[in-house]
């Protein structure tokens, strides 16, 4: 992906701000995950083929990782440690969420399709943070 590119997604030319955007965006859909899991656990459960127990778990793990990853878009000059402990955790998300439906889930259609796009969203995520991350210390040199 071309800094042209990266721009056009984040909507600005100012790196700073296109990884607040990045991290924040990333923060609003987990947490709308989360908050979807915790609700709507048993008929989402029913849906993808997860046990209702199983979305409960994710669902407050995901509430606490889009609050920590909100904290870090909130701030002015995200450290840039904290953005690639972000980036790595979606990555370490994405590799489980795809070994898990490779080794010991059993989802319906659904579930296993969910489970690969939610996989291939949060990678992109980690893609657009790491880019914007290293677009901003690029132009702090």
């Amino acid at each position: 992906m071309s800094a042209t590119q990266l721009t056009a997604l984040a909507r600005t030319t100012e790196p700073q701000a296109a990884l607040r955007r990045f991290l924040a965006l990333d923060a609003a859909v987990t947490g709308a995950n989360a908050l979807a899991y915790l609700a709507l656990s048993g008929p989402l459960g029913r849906f993808l083929g997860a046990g209702s127990g199983l979305l409960l778990g994710l669902g407050a793990f995901l509430a606490v990782y889009a609050a920590a990853v909100g904290l870090v878009a909130a701030r002015p000059h995200p450290p840039a440690l904290g953005v690639r402990i972000v980036v790595e955790a979606n990555l370490a998300w994405t590799a489980v969420s795809l070994a898990a439906l490779a080794l010991w889930l059993t989802p319906t259609t659904a579930g296993a399709v969910w489970t690969v796009l939610q996989a291939l969203t949060v990678a992109g995520f980690a893609l657009l943070q790491h880019m914007a991350l290293r677009a901003r210390q690029l132009s702090q040199d």
